[in-house]
């Protein structure tokens, strides 16, 4: 399954390395891309491994917000 994410808050590669790697870690995960310019995180995950939800609560976790 691929989802794109708008995500406020990001404004330098820590926040990229932030996302790429807590939302990387989780189970079923497969691929994570941050562009800064378009303020978007696309991912690619098993859904049947985690939810939309449990990537967004991730990414919250981080400090940021979704759109």
């Amino acid at each position: 399954m691929n989802e794109t994410l708008k995500v406020q808050g990001m404004s330098c590669n820590h926040c990229v390395n932030s996302i790429e790697e807590s939302v990387g870690n989780l189970t079923g995960v497969s691929a994570v891309k941050v562009n800064l310019s378009s303020s978007e995180v696309s991912v690619e995950f098993d859904s049947g491994q985690t939810t939309l939800d449990q990537i967004k609560e991730t990414i919250e976790e981080q400090g940021y917000d979704i759109a």
